[in-house]
């Protein structure tokens, strides 16, 4: 299917993401970013709460459940009620988030329990979506050495390419690519000795379509630095390029712009990562990712991740993808997927921050996130 790119790795989504922005001191602090996706329709550059707009669709997540003090608890379970793998606790949790911040607030609140025990107590990527140059090493050194101390291993989401979301909702990044190159230096010296999972850009190799040949050019070149300079710094490190999702770009096509930007060399690269933001279910990610590593033709060591934060249920039928009703969180965070080749199923898009038509774009929306969970 050709998809007219808008944003973010997800078939018409606006999402809100975990990111480890500045502070006015220059710490790691948690605040929302905004992007959005592409769609076969032109989409609003900030979305109402009555938009909508037809799309493919994607996908959401399981998660335990919460039960009194002393009572054993039972096995996790999806809404169809089969039961669901706990999330890795080997992947690290930040510890500044909305989702954090709403659970601490708000302890008598009902819906408390639900929503931290299956979002909350989840790990979740943490996103670099602000060009700081100056504060980018401390902060990305702040996440990783936590985790290092925790003996867990965090994602990490570098978004700062120029150009980004080809001006759209999540516009932003570095002013050109000698700025990009030097701020993906001063990434890789925070990302430490310890292993780390890097989701490279989100968006950046799926909508190209505002870029001249010479521009695109430029990208690819910059996207296959940014991943030599991770790799080099922290041989440790686990770097995924952007292949978008199973709704977007044929997979031929998708590999072709991969392979350009270094992904088949396992000099930069260990893989692909797929349906960031998204909600297409886990079985379609899969077999697309397949395809797109098939057609890369690198090593036999690539592998794939796949956010499936929000894909339990899979696209709506209607496709709506402004926080579409009927979702349910996907397949829990984990290093261990048992697929060939599917490195992990990660939350890379964290449930319950809102596309734009449940709360702001990019805020902590609770009912949504409770419908999510429950």
């Amino acid at each position: 299917m050709a998809a007219a790119a808008s944003l973010v790795a997800a078939v018409g989504t606006v999402a809100g993401v975990v990111s480890a922005l500045d502070g006015a001191d220059g710490g790691d602090v948690a605040r929302p970013r905004v992007t959005r996706s592409p769609d076969l329709l032109p989409l609003p550059a900030v979305p109402t709460a009555t938009s909508t707009s037809a799309s493919p669709g994607p996908s959401p997540s399981p998660s335990n459940s919460r039960t009194a003090k002393g009572k054993p608890k039972p096995a996790p379970r999806t809404s169809a009620g089969r039961p669901v793998a706990p999330a890795s606790t080997r992947l690290y949790r930040h510890a500044d988030s909305q989702v954090l911040d709403w659970v601490r607030a708000n302890r008598s609140d009902p819906r408390r329990p639900l929503i931290e025990s299956r979002i909350a107590d989840r790990p979740a990527a943490v996103w670099f979506a602000d060009f700081t140059p100056d504060t980018i090493t401390s902060r990305v050194r702040a996440v990783t050495s936590t985790a290092a101390r925790e003996g867990r291993v965090p994602v990490l989401v570098p978004y700062a390419i120029p150009q980004r979301d080809c001006g759209g909702a999540s516009e932003g990044g570095a002013p050109d690519i000698a700025a990009y190159d030097s701020w993906a230096q001063k990434f890789a010296a925070g990302l430490g000795s310890g292993e780390v999972v890097v989701i490279l850009e989100p968006d950046a190799l799926s909508q190209t379509e505002c870029l001249s040949g010479g521009q695109l050019a430029d990208r690819y070149a910059a996207l296959a630095r940014a991943g030599r300079a991770f790799k080099s710094a922290n041989p440790r490190a686990r770097v995924y390029y952007d292949a978008g999702h199973s709704d977007w770009n044929p997979a031929d096509t998708q590999a072709a712009r991969l392979r350009a930007a270094g992904a088949a060399s396992p000099a930069s690269s260990d893989g692909v990562f797929t349906n960031v933001s998204n909600f297409n279910r886990t079985s379609a990610e899969v077999a697309y990712a397949r395809r797109v590593l098939a057609a890369m033709g690198g090593p036999a060591s690539l592998g794939a991740v796949i956010d499936t934060s929000r894909n339990g249920n899979g696209a709506p039928a209607d496709g709506a993808w402004c926080d579409p009703s009927g979702r349910k969180l996907g397949q829990a965070p984990t290093l261990r997927t048992g697929e060939r080749g599917i490195d992990a199923y990660l939350w890379v898009k964290l449930p319950g921050e809102s596309d734009g038509c449940k709360g702001e774009p990019g805020s902590f929306a609770p009912d949504y996130a409770y419908d999510l969970a429950d």
